[in-house]
């Protein structure tokens, strides 16, 4: 059987994370957001390539970052929280320059063809020192995803808003029919 390398993307602040986390806690496999990770060492390291500071210089390491963790998933099935293909619509959505051995490296990638997204979600959104952008900035990037991931080749499947058990059940039950 064919690994599953399985995303969960959508609107910021929408409950990937949380989500994600209770996925952890049921025993799957789980990556963390490479956006939040990058964040962190960039703080770490007294780094420049912050989102709100240099967006392409992130979006590149996420894209470092994102395809490492795919090509170190050990497990037969992965959930990952956002992925290199958030980071190439990022490209695609501002109009910036992408290296076509770089595109074609993300569109390589095996992800599964469902891409979970969690839509916009206001009343659970929230900024924090990582995510600084507003609302609105989220929900331009979640109508990208909706627009690009299928151009891609991918279906899009919305996650129901509800408490994160429930979530987490319906992720569950949406993983069991392949």
């Amino acid at each position: 059987m064919k690994p599953r390398r399985i995303v969960l993307s959508g609107c910021s602040g929408g409950g990937k994370s949380t989500l994600l986390q209770e996925m952890s806690e049921r025993g799957y496999a789980t990556v963390s957001e490479p956006g939040r990770r990058v964040i962190a060492q960039e703080r770490h390291n007294n780094g420049q390539a912050f989102p709100w500071s240099d967006p392409k210089a992130f979006c590149f390491r996420v894209i470092e970052t994102a395809l490492a963790d795919f090509h170190n998933a050990q497990q037969d099935q992965v959930i990952f929280d956002r992925s290199a293909l958030d980071a190439l619509i990022w490209f695609d959505r501002t109009g910036t320059p992408l290296d076509a051995d770089i595109r074609r490296a993300i569109l390589d990638v095996s992800y599964d063809r469902h891409v979970y997204l969690t839509p916009p979600w206001p009343e659970i959104f929230e900024q924090d020192q990582d995510r600084q952008h507003d609302f609105e900035q989220a929900l331009a990037e979640y109508q990208a995803l909706c627009d690009r991931l299928p151009e891609y080749g991918f279906v899009t499947v919305e996650v129901p808003k509800m408490a994160v058990i429930l979530r987490a059940n319906w992720l569950e039950e949406q993983l069991s029919k392949g």
